[in-house]
């Protein structure tokens, strides 16, 4: 990675570890709720420079003092696991604050000799960029997506509850539409499309 990128992903990445604070009564409906934030400042930045793709939400968690968070990326390629079936991954919690809020998302940065570098961050705590090989090569690509998996309302997330925020999918046809809520319409997409990136999230009470 050359120094003007490496500068660029520096600034980005301070500038995206927000904390928000505040008290409140908690009860299980807001233990956590996940919303998009697509028009952020670090969407308009990517777009911007360009650097490649970026899931934005705003996640809150109210008993974030007994939480832990896990935030992932799924590869599959050709209807198969990638290796690692984990591209990367966030794991964070037991925050000193009993509630929190701020800004999680996922990048896809696109480096030097057509590489692609995956990132992650969220309130507290983020990854450093890094390689993830020729999963994402555009050998036989004709078409790139990259979607949410959750609408414009703010999704209430329960302990222990894995959800589909985001879907990344290179095709070598045509591109097919598909409910990325429905697990046997993931699982036809999986199969059909050359890769498939999955973001998901779960939250557990410690």
């Amino acid at each position: 990675m050359n120094r003007y990128l490496r500068t660029v992903l520096s600034v980005v990445l301070c500038t995206m570890w927000i904390v928000g604070c505040s008290n409140g009564p908690v009860n299980e409906e807001s233990f956590a709720t996940i919303s998009l934030n697509p028009d952020s400042a670090y969407e308009q930045t990517f777009e911007d420079l360009p650097l490649g793709e970026l899931y934005n939400f705003n996640l809150k968690l109210a008993q974030a003092d007994q939480s832990w968070v896990t935030f992932w990326v799924e590869g599959y390629q050709y209807g198969e696991q990638a290796e690692p079936f984990r591209l990367t991954e966030l794991s964070y919690g037991k925050s000193p604050d009993p509630v929190v809020e701020g800004s999680m998302g996922f990048g896809i940065i696109n480096a030097q000799d057509k590489k692609k570098l995956l990132f992650m961050y969220a309130p507290e705590v983020s990854s450093v960029p890094h390689e993830i090989g020729e999963l994402l090569t555009a050998d036989g690509v004709r078409g790139t997506s990259w979607d949410y998996a959750i609408g414009e309302e703010e999704v209430a997330l329960a302990p222990g509850e894995t959800k589909l925020l985001g879907v990344y999918r290179q095709v070598e046809q045509s591109f097919r539409t598909y409910d990325y809520q429905d697990q046997e319409d993931l699982e036809r997409m999986i199969q059909d499309d050359k890769t498939v990136l999955l973001l998901k999230v779960k939250i557990e009470v410690l």
